[in-house]
């Protein structure tokens, strides 16, 4: 990268950050699905550290995919915002999926700078939240801030991202090897500035953050692109049988994104001894495309 756009997050300290955020608006969205056992606690630290006691975010949304556990309740209780999927844009139908999840937040959310983190994670403190405003707040060239950080399996500091390893990093080095020192494409915390985000589709299933990475690069030009080093991160780790659909959904969107004939929106996934998967790339289109959105362009 060229100029300073990789960062750690504790380089920012509360203060600062409160300082320069000003009139800014800041909201955080957490994409929750079946999440009861963690969401809570991270919105309570959210609620308690960066709403009432430092005023630096504004908004928090936990956005509910279609939970079947008490997700909703348990955020409710930790001072959060639940919001339905199926309760936003229910006219243009609703498609369980965590791009569907993201894009349906944005919609439902305020800030000018909206802050993703997943719902899984078991390590979380208001640095992660910290570090991905950081460079959004003190440069406003910056428009995508995404975050990376050691992801231990067992005894294994280095044992996660998978998907990352073996699908995401070598699809980035042979079809957009301008992006190749993006540290962790496919990490579920990042955050942006609304003029951007709203001006790119959203995938709606687990393709959705190469999808984004591929697109702002192409909106906004690489150099408004930034990384920050969240430390570690612990959460759910899954099974290696259950990372085929995502990884299909992930290479789905890197080639077509590369060139549109070169794969099938719609395909099978075979796999002897789990049946069959049947895997659809579908994607909403840029929120300022959407009628009755408040910061839709005239």
């Amino acid at each position: 990268m060229t100029g300073r756009r990789r960062f750690a997050a504790g380089e920012f300290t509360a203060a600062d950050l409160v300082e320069r955020k000003g009139s800014t608006r800041v909201s955080v969205c957490l994409p929750a699905r079946n999440e009861e056992a963690t969401v809570g606690t991270i919105a309570e630290v959210v609620r308690a550290e960066l709403m009432d006691k430092l005023g630096l975010v504004d908004e928090l949304i936990v956005m509910d995919d279609h939970s079947t556990d008490r997700t909703a309740e348990v955020a409710e209780a930790a001072g959060a915002t639940v919001v339905a999927c199926s309760d936003v844009l229910a006219h243009l139908g609703n498609q369980p999926g965590k791009g569907e999840t993201l894009w349906k937040s944005l919609y439902a959310s305020t800030g000018d700078l909206v802050v993703w983190c997943d719902s899984d994670v078991a390590n979380f403190s208001p640095h992660f939240i910290f570090g991905l405003l950081g460079p959004l707040l003190i440069d406003e060239s910056i428009g995508y801030c995404k975050g990376f950080y050691h992801r231990p399996v067992g005894a294994d500091q280095r044992g996660g991202g998978r998907t990352t390893e073996l699908v995401a990093r070598p699809l980035i080095a042979l079809l957009f090897p301008e992006l190749g020192e993006i540290i962790q494409p496919l990490a579920g915390e990042y955050a942006g500035r609304r003029e951007v985000l709203e001006r790119v589709p959203f995938v709606q299933g687990y393709g959705v953050e190469m999808g984004l990475l591929i697109d702002v690069c192409r909106l906004a030009g690489y150099n408004a692109i930034a990384q920050v080093d969240l430390g570690t991160r612990v959460h759910r780790n899954r099974p290696l049988h259950e990372l085929s659909s995502q990884a299909t959904e992930v290479m789905q969107v890197a080639l077509h994104r590369a060139d549109r004939t070169l794969v099938n929106t719609a395909i099978t996934l075979h796999r002897p001894g789990f049946g069959d998967t049947e895997i659809t790339m579908q994607e909403r289109p840029p929120l300022i495309e959407v009628p009755g959105y408040f910061r839709q362009a005239l």
